[in-house]
């Protein structure tokens, strides 16, 4: 079935056909088939994220992205003799803040403005000045504006403090090349319905084994227990601790397979770079400025101010829609803004047919207003 619009958001997303076929068979979740199914998974994505793969290893968690965020929060980081180095420049990294305030864990925030990458001078004088700081974490592509952060120079800084690290890749790991031991990330979180271009309904970490093994009793969570859950993937084959979300796992191995067919995550950026080059010069043609200077843009989500006082976002939301296409609102604290993603089952070709749409829209208002 054809769907009625293009999702143009940090995901969900759109899907291929064949990936949404894939969720069309029912699968047992004790079946050495889908637990199979789940081993090449966990496999897979290691392969994706390091070429040291003996020293690595994933985990699947069931729920959205920020469960999985939750589950490394308040697995890896005990509530006494820990200290949390949170770096943020927009929603998801305030999210941290807050989970790391209702975990009990002390923190430190180095805390820069929405269309600002993290400072790494500002991250290194707060190590310099607190050694009770034993983790760092950081958002790789903050979606709050599409900013890309210097994940790899952040790591390797708090690498170089001796600090465990950890990244929310949630909007990057499939869509940006990395490679979590040269990066020197400990732990990586990421979700299905991202780049990997799967359907919601978990999310995956990949951990330095070395650093998961020491994890077990730190969580107060049953249900988000990040070593709980890998060592039970480990010792059963496969196995989840609790009912797994069957179809979104076997839509993803789909996924990850057609990742491959296009050429990796080197294609895949290629393609995403392109549809958000597109988009901004087309944008800007328009009469919409992008919120984040190009130096500082990642290929995944682009936000635009609004163009002026009388721009009512409503209506142009619902105006796109109807011409096949749902973009997403803003969430910059600063200013008012809406946001256009580029990535998922989308090319260059959908990409010109939006800025298409938004000129006969735009065309439209001019002639109202006359």
């Amino acid at each position: 079935m054809k769907n009625p619009y293009l999702l143009l958001t940090p995901g969900p997303l759109s899907t291929s056909e064949s990936v949404r076929e894939a969720m069309r068979k029912d699968w047992c979740t004790w079946d050495h088939e889908y637990l199979l199914l789940v081993q090449k998974i966990r496999q897979h994505l290691v392969n994706l994220a390091t070429h040291q793969r003996s020293e690595y290893t994933s985990v699947l968690m069931q729920g959205s992205g920020t469960f999985t965020v939750e589950s490394v929060i308040g697995s890896v980081i005990p509530r006494e003799y820990s200290k949390l180095l949170i770096a943020t420049n927009g929603a998801y990294g305030n999210r941290i803040i807050q989970m790391a305030e209702i975990l009990g864990i002390q923190t430190v925030i180095s805390r820069t403005k929405e269309n600002e990458p993290t400072n790494l001078y500002e991250i290194e004088k707060f190590l310099q000045a607190d050694p009770a700081i034993t983790h760092v974490a950081v958002v790789h592509c903050e979606t709050t504006t599409g900013i890309l952060n210097p994940v790899e120079d952040v790591c390797k800084l708090a690498k170089a403090y001796n600090k465990n690290t950890i990244v929310d890749a949630m909007s990057s790991f499939g869509g940006i090349e990395l490679d979590v031991h040269e990066w020197k990330i400990d732990f990586l979180i990421s979700s299905a319905n991202k780049c990997i271009q799967g359907v919601p309904g978990f999310g995956f970490v990949i951990a330095k084994t070395e650093e998961l093994e020491k994890c077990e009793g730190i969580s107060h969570s049953l249900s988000l227990d990040l070593y709980d859950q890998w060592k039970t993937m480990e010792d059963s084959n496969g196995k989840w601790r609790f009912t797994s979300p069957t179809h979104v796992v076997r839509a993803f191995y789909q996924a990850l397979i057609e990742l491959e067919e296009e050429g990796g995550v080197t294609a895949r950026n290629k393609r995403y770079r392109e549809n958000q080059t597109i988009l901004v010069e087309g944008m800007r043609e328009c009469g919409f400025t992008p919120f984040v200077l190009q130096e500082y843009q990642s290929p995944i989500i682009t936000s635009f101010l609004h163009p002026n006082d009388d721009f009512e976002f409503n209506a142009f939301y619902q105006h796109l829609k109807e011409e096949g296409f749902v973009i997403y609102p803003g969430k910059v604290s600063e200013v008012l803004t809406f946001r256009i993603g580029t990535i998922g089952e989308v090319d260059k070709y959908d990409i010109r047919r939006l800025i298409q749409s938004i000129k006969k829209i735009k065309d439209k208002q001019g002639e109202t207003e006359k």
